[in-house]
C-alpha cells in the first residue's frame, strides 16, 4: 500500500494548489492545519466522489502534534511559510518519525538548516528530507544537473539563472513569498566558491544571462545548487544561482547588498524586519493579483578551468507557484510508491535520480526550450 501523504497548509495560495495538484493525480491526501472549518470546505470540494479527504488538527509550530500525524515512510509535505520562523518543527518532526519530507521554502538560510543540521538526524532514523522542492530551486538543480552531465570532468564553474516573463501589473507575489523574502533581508546567504561552502550575502555578484531574446541581470542568492550540484561533479569549484527578478530595481538591491550583514549585527535589527515582514503581510493579496499568468526560464552554464564555456542547458516553464504545487505533488506522490532512494537531507537528483526527476519536472511544464 503507498504511503500516508499529509500536507500542511492546505488552506493556502501554494498549498491550495498543492493539494489540487495531489487530487488530479489519484491522491488522498490528509490535510492538517489549525482552521477545521476552511479545512473542511477544501476536503469536501477535493474529495470527489470517494467523499471528503481526511482531515486532521496540527499546529505547524508545535513538533508533536505533526509528529501525532506521521508514521515510518509516511510522506509530508509542508508549504507553510516564512519557513525561518514557521518550519522547525515540521521537519524535525519528520526526521525523527523517519518519514520523507518535502518542503516549498525558498529561503536560504533555512534550507541550509535541514541539511547541517537537520540532515544527520534523518539519516540516523532513515528519513528523506527533500527541502526547496518547488520553483526555489528544482529547475536549477535539473538544469545544473543536466548542464553538468553534459560538461563530464571539464566542469569548473557553474552559473544558473531564473527569470521570469509575463504577468504584468498587480502583485507578483503571494503574501506568504513576500514575507519570506522581507524575513532573509539580514539573514546571511551562501555560495560554492573554491570547491567549498561559504558564506555570502546576497545579491553581491550579478550574472548577465540570454533568454527568450533578452540579456537579464540576476543577483546572486543561496540556493540548494550548492548544497547538492558539487556531489554529482568532483571537478566543480565554483556554483553561482541568480535571480532576475527586480527589474529597475537591479542596481539598487546589488549596491546594498554588503550592507546586510552589518544590519543583522544591529540589536533588534531582526526582530524589526519581522515585525515589518508582519506588517507587509496584513497589507497585501494571499495570492497574486498580476493580470496574466508568469512564464519561467532557468539557464545554467558550464565552464572549464580557462573559462570556456562547454555546456548551456535551457528550460522553461509556466507559473511559479503551478510549477511548485506540481513538483510538490509528483514528488510526494512517487515518495509514497516508495520511489526515494537513500536517507538524510538529499537533493532531487541524489532521490530520484536525474532520468526520473527530469520526467516528473516535465509533467511540471517545465521543459527544454
Amino acid at each position: 500500500m503507498p504511503a500516508r501523504i499529509v500536507l500542511l497548509g492546505a488552506t493556502g495560495h501554494t498549498g491550495g494548489r498543492t493539494a489540487a495538484a495531489l487530487a488530479a493525480r489519484g491522491a488522498r491526501p490528509v490535510l492538517a492545519g489549525r482552521d477545521p472549518a476552511r479545512l473542511a470546505a477544501l476536503a469536501d470540494r477535493l474529495g470527489g466522489a470517494a467523499g471528503p479527504l481526511e482531515t486532521a488538527a496540527a499546529d505547524v509550530t508545535d513538533q508533536g502534534s505533526v509528529r501525532a500525524l506521521l508514521g515510518a515512510g509516511d510522506v509530508l509535505v509542508t508549504t507553510v511559510g516564512p519557513f525561518q520562523r514557521l518550519g522547525e518543527a515540521a521537519v524535525a518532526a519528520a526526521a525523527d518519525a523517519g518519514a520523507v519530507y518535502l518542503d516549498s521554502t525558498g529561503e536560504p538560510p533555512f534550507l541550509r538548516r535541514v541539511f547541517e543540521e537537520f540532515g544527520p538526524r534523518a539519516q540516523a532514523s532513515g528519513a528523506v528530507l527533500l527541502t526547496a522542492f518547488g520553483h526555489d530551486y528544482v529547475p536549477g538543480v535539473l538544469a545544473g544537473a543536466l548542464a553538468l552531465a553534459e560538461a563530464g570532468d571539464r566542469a569548473y564553474r557553474l552559473d544558473v539563472g531564473y527569470g521570469l516573463d509575463g504577468g504584468g501589473g498587480g502583485q507578483g507575489f503571494s503574501r506568504g513569498t513576500l514575507v519570506s523574502l522581507i524575513g532573509v533581508l539580514l539573514e546571511p546567504g551562501h555560495a560554492w566558491r573554491g570547491g567549498r561552502l561559504v558564506e555570502e550575502p546576497a545579491g553581491v555578484r550579478d550574472w548577465r544571462f540570454d533568454v527568450a531574446g533578452r540579456t537579464r541581470r540576476g543577483l546572486s542568492v543561496g540556493g540548494s545548487e550548492h548544497l547538492t550540484l558539487p556531489d554529482l561533479s568532483p571537478s566543480l569549484r565554483e556554483v553561482g544561482v541568480y535571480l532576475a527578478w527586480f527589474g529597475p530595481a537591479t542596481p539598487v538591491a546589488h549596491r546594498l547588498a554588503p550592507l546586510g550583514p552589518w544590519l543583522g549585527r544591529v540589536p533588534g535589527a531582526t526582530a524589526r524586519v519581522e515585525q515589518f515582514a508582519d506588517l507587509v503581510g496584513r497589507r497585501v493579496a494571499d495570492a497574486p493579483t498580476t493580470e496574466g499568468e508568469a512564464r519561467t526560464h532557468v539557464v545554467a552554464e558550464v565552464r572549464d578551468r580557462s573559462g570556456e564555456r562547454v555546456a548551456r542547458v535551457r528550460l522553461r516553464g509556466g507559473d511559479p507557484y503551478g510549477m511548485t504545487a506540481d513538483l510538490l505533488a509528483w514528488g510526494a506522490v512517487r515518495a509514497a510508491d516508495g520511489g526515494v532512494r537513500g536517507a538524510g537531507a538529499l537533493g532531487p537528483v541524489q532521490a530520484f535520480g536525474l532520468d526520473e526527476l527530469t520526467a516528473g519536472a516535465a509533467a511540471a511544464g517545465l521543459r527544454p526550450a
